[in-house]
């Protein structure tokens, strides 16, 4: 019983027995639990990638245990979250998806109603009855918003100290003299308890501690602070310090991942005598110091980076990429967790990790898989300084691993913002500018405008990718107060975090269309298709062939020909340079030609619709870079020729169907049919370079174009070619990136 469980505390009176007394009785007279009501402590533990997710595990009769698969259900998932403090539960899973526990299987056949205050309440086959092995783990996701007020409780004596840290919100809060800038990295931390916010006591406050608190703010580093000013301002201001310490290992996403410290005795204007409110400094990465110089310099490798991200919307998300042998790879998923994408993260100059994901979640990438079951202590400086399974074999980019990493709150979002659009993704894009010594809102004008600048504002905007860029706004209608144009000139490389760093015209503005209707709008999606060119097909299938110039007619008029075929006879030879192109879809939704099916333009000497009039561009550049010759490809043909196993085609050219090329298939070009060439009539013998770049001119949108270029090395004798050393994207020294690998 109740009373009974508090004597037998007392028998053993030490300070973590009187502390769960007391949070014993704090927990009786706050939820009223009816008499008999057996008394349990959960945690979510095992193989996470999410501070609110995990393997549900249960304390109770002085020993964790876990909780059996059989009959689980939403009702019972929610009834868990709200006892840990999150306002829902979003899911759960059966079969031990965050590892198999270890120790009893305390409950099995759990049925809640919904109703139960706590998951000893909800029926079951009573505690430790199951025939359940741990194969059968149960395991729950929470919402991660917290319940306003939610009050810590401890309910056994199993001490404090092994509880996490469950508070409303965490604040960094910067002194008058620090409160504009942007981003705020120092401060008093302060924590939202039963609705106040309160300080927490330095006496044992350590740097580990530091370290998540800058991590979970986005930031990859902390330092030292000048400690005179705080403790004088600390003097002049009444505190409210917070009831408990804090025990971090460096390790944990946030605040929240961390256990409880010590209770702290609070005395009024005595408590916390020997120390202070606890005061953070953080170091901000390269890319969000207000210069380049305060910037945190060892998360970065500026002349060769080993590790990147791509195919991530927003700022700090991506699927990771490594570099081995001048060549990137991906990181295979198997024991990927918080730990190792911490470490990219902290590489890249972000804070901690948020999410580490699986399943190839942002996209699925090419090439090699070039590190499997990666173990990071969390605080290595770069993912290649973790240990991997060399001899792993087996992974497929089905599993490549992805992170999503804390950023810092830059307040990008406040200076830009849609209007008129028929729902948050879209709309007239209006800027805040300063003017007059006052903010306004206007417009951008629409001139070039393209999915390039589209793309910035969508990820400014925290709302994934762009989907199209519009240069007509009229059917929007936007705050007419908002009309001026503010911005215009706008040429952005796509890479920018902000509108305001693309290239733009100062305070001279020019628009000759002026605002209004014409103003510049954007529409985003949540996902978008990443096209790649298989670089290994195309290698395999070079070769030339002499073709006479009368069947080549068709492709003259379509422009696939050198400029001197203009004049030449019919009965002459073109020297072509064939190859097969196959390109895949391996982004998260389906690649569709943006022109709309009536639009599409007929060519009567082919007899085919073009959907998009410049689908790839082929060139073959001199080892300078200089142009030699030229050919391109229109896509009268998008279509799925061949998806991975379990995928259904669902785009096919005949009988004017729809074009497009579904996720995880791919269209194959072959080598023999008309413009799939290179006309090398003209070219004298020497050494090249071959490059093919997909959707050239950035008509569909994309979450990744630095994989739509493919470049070949290639040797041309007179009568032979040779291409080899093909590869997607820029392409380091051979060398370059190998070191790592090496140590092991």
């Amino acid at each position: 019983s109740y009373m009974a469980h508090i004597a037998l505390l007392l028998s053993s009176p030490t300070l973590s027995t009187l502390l769960c007394v007391w949070a014993l009785c704090q927990a009786h007279s706050d939820t009223e639990l009816p008499p008999g009501t057996p008394i349990i402590q959960l945690r979510l533990a095992g193989d996470k990638r999410k501070h609110y997710e995990g393997r549900v595990e249960v304390y109770y009769n002085g020993e964790w245990g876990t909780v059996c698969d059989d009959d689980f259900s939403i009702h019972a998932a929610n009834i868990l979250c709200r006892e840990l403090g999150y306002v829902e539960a979003v899911s759960w899973s059966p079969s031990s998806k965050y590892g198999k526990g270890e120790g009893r299987i305390w409950l099995d056949n759990v049925h809640c109603s919904g109703q139960e205050r706590t998951l000893a309440q909800c029926k079951s086959n009573g505690f430790g009855v199951s025939d359940c092995k741990h194969s059968e783990d149960v395991g729950v996701v929470c919402n991660q918003r917290r319940i306003p007020g939610f009050k810590f409780i401890s309910s056994f004596t199993n001490s404090v100290e092994s509880l996490n840290v469950q508070v409303e919100e965490v604040r960094i809060r910067a002194i008058s003299s620090q409160r504009k800038r942007v981003p705020i990295t120092e401060g008093y931390l302060e924590v939202k308890d039963r609705g106040k916010w309160r300080q927490i006591c330095n006496e044992e406050w350590t740097e580990m501690n530091n370290r998540v608190i800058c991590g979970m703010y986005g930031f990859p580093g902390e330092k030292g602070y000048n400690t005179k000013v705080y403790k004088l301002l600390a003097k002049r201001r009444k505190k409210n310090y917070w009831d408990f310490g804090v025990n971090c290992t460096g390790n944990e996403a946030s605040l929240h991942g961390c256990k409880l410290g010590r209770k702290v005795e609070l005395k009024g204007n005595t408590t916390c005598e020997k120390g202070m409110p606890v005061v953070v400094s953080c170091v901000p990465g390269r890319a969000f110091a207000p210069s380049h110089a305060q910037g945190f310099s060892k998360a970065y490798r500026v002349e060769q980076p080993l590790v990147r991200l791509r195919g991530g919307a927003n700022i700090g998300d991506g699927r990771v990429e490594v570099l081995k042998n001048g060549e990137w790879g991906t990181v295979c998923d198997d024991n990927w967790n918080l730990k190792a994408a911490s470490v990219v993260c902290r590489e890249l100059g972000f804070g901690s990790a948020k999410e580490a994901l699986a399943g190839g979640r942002l996209g699925q990438g090419m090439g090699p898989v070039h590190m499997n079951e990666v173990e990071c202590s969390g605080f290595e400086k770069s993912l290649t300084e973790c240990y991997f399974n060399r001899d792993a074999l087996g992974c497929s980019h089905e599993e490549d691993a992805a992170v999503r990493c804390n950023v810092p709150a830059m307040g990008f979002q406040n200076k830009l913002r849609l209007s008129g659009g028929r729902n948050p993704f879209e709309g007239r894009v209006e800027v805040l500018v300063e003017k007059n010594d006052s903010l306004v809102w206007g417009t951008v004008c629409s001139d070039s405008w393209g999915t390039m600048e589209a793309t910035v504002v969508c990820r400014q905007l925290g709302l994934g990718f762009a989907s199209n860029a519009f240069q007509e706004t009229w059917y929007w209608p936007g705050d007419v107060r908002a009309d001026d144009v503010v911005m215009s000139g706008v040429r952005c490389s796509g890479t920018e975090m902000t509108l305001a760093q693309c290239l733009h015209h100062g305070k001279h503005l020019h628009c000759p269309r002026g605002g209004g209707r014409f103003a510049a709008g954007v529409s985003c999606s949540e996902s978008a298709p990443d096209l790649v060119l298989n670089a290994q097909v195309v290698e395999h299938t070079t070769y030339l062939e002499d073709r006479p110039m009368y069947i080549l007619q068709c492709a003259n008029e379509e422009h696939c020909l050198s400029s001197s075929a203009a004049t030449a006879t019919p009965s002459s030879y073109r020297r072509l340079m064939r190859f097969s192109s196959q390109i895949h879809n391996n982004g998260q939704s389906d690649f569709r030609p943006r022109a709309a099916h009536n639009s599409w333009v007929w060519h009567d000497c082919h007899r085919h619709y073009h959907s998009m009039e410049v689908f790839t561009h082929y060139d073959l550049l001199s080892l300078n870079g200089t142009k030699v010759a030229e050919g391109h490809k229109a896509s009268f043909c998008l279509e799925d020729t061949q998806c991975e196993e379990g995928i259904e085609k669902r785009y096919e050219c005949a009988n004017f169907g729809q074009q497009g090329i579904t996720v995880s298939c791919w269209d194959t070009y072959r080598h023999d049919i008309d413009c799939q060439w290179i006309d090398v009539t003209d070219v004298v013998p020497g050494d090249f370079i071959f490059q093919v770049v997909i959707n050239p001119n950035y008509e569909v949108a994309e979450s990744d174009y630095t994989n739509n270029i493919m470049k070949c090395r290639c040797r041309y004798d007179g009568h032979r070619i040779w291409t080899y050393n093909c590869h997607i994207g820029e392409r380091l020294d051979d060398n370059s990136g190998d070191y790592w690998l090496q140590q092991y």
